[in-house]
């Protein structure tokens, strides 16, 4: 058995047999890729205070396109987000582990905590900056979709 307890068998259609239809909703044209065009058609259409530049919208299909074409098949689409669902599960975890008082927020003496248990010396100013970066109140403390943001980026 790997390390992350599912059969090595497994396929990737059996981990995510649900992304056929977001694959879709990206692939305007229906050509059966992704391409800047359709992502940014996307981006467009959705009502977004802060719109994403194209140099955003390059960066996340480069990110995903293992055959360097300039698109994102479904494969491709499928093993980033596959992979980024494992990284979440291992990441909720170590989430769980830093929010020592279980209220879903990893706060300033939490994250103090944690990162001085891992061996590593920071001071106050470094542990509010890192809350801030995440998008966390000092006095509220970091959820998890903010601690996952601040480490994902693209898709």
């Amino acid at each position: 058995m790997c390390p992350s307890r599912r059969d090595p068998t497994t396929t990737l259609a059996e981990l995510s047999p649900d992304l056929r239809p977001a694959f879709d909703i990206l692939d305007s044209d229906h050509d059966g890729r992704i391409s800047l065009t359709d992502l940014k058609r996307f981006y467009s259409d959705l009502s977004t205070s802060a719109p994403i530049s194209d140099e955003e919208i390059a960066t996340m299909i480069s990110t995903a396109d293992a055959d360097h074409n300039g698109f994102v098949d479904f494969d491709e689409f499928e093993r980033v987000l596959t992979q980024r669902k494992r990284e979440n599960g291992a990441l909720m975890e170590v989430f769980r582990l830093m929010d020592r008082d279980g209220d879903g927020k990893v706060g300033f003496e939490d994250l103090k905590a944690h990162l001085q248990m891992v061996g590593m010396r920071v001071g106050d100013e470094e542990v509010k900056a890192m809350i801030e970066m995440a998008g966390g109140a000092l006095n509220g403390g970091v959820t998890f979709d903010g601690l996952e943001k601040l480490l994902h980026g693209g898709f």
